[in-house]
């Protein structure tokens, strides 16, 4: 098993990229531009955790930690996008928005765990 695979965060952000790419696929009215960086974002959330864990110093570690909570971010500007234009129903939002907001502290504080 690797390193990882053993974090909560990592669990967390791994299942919200299953159920994000799970809810793309049903998806139906949703414009491919925003399709596509949402997917690329997700994936990168949990790409760049893994990789951060890989790392020997801390500098490394807290910058590919950095770049896993700003594709958080970004998944959550593109749900608030997606929300405005009524693309995503309120309870869907605010679900995928909870859980980003989970996933964002989680990541904070592992950051700040890296000094």
């Amino acid at each position: 098993m690797f390193d990882f695979e053993k974090l909560d965060i990592y669990k967390v952000v791994k299942d919200l990229n299953t159920k994000t790419y799970s809810f793309i696929n049903q998806a139906q009215n949703i414009d491919n531009q925003f399709i596509e960086q949402w997917k690329r974002a997700s994936l990168a959330v949990v790409l760049n955790l893994a990789e951060g864990v890989s790392r020997i110093t801390a500098d490394d570690k807290r910058n590919l930690i950095a770049l896993s909570r700003g594709n958080v971010f970004k998944c959550a500007a593109l749900l608030q996008a997606m929300k405005d234009l009524n693309l995503i129903e309120e309870n869907e939002y605010q679900e995928f928005y909870n859980d980003y907001e989970t996933a964002s502290k989680m990541l904070l504080g592992m950051f700040r765990s890296f000094k």
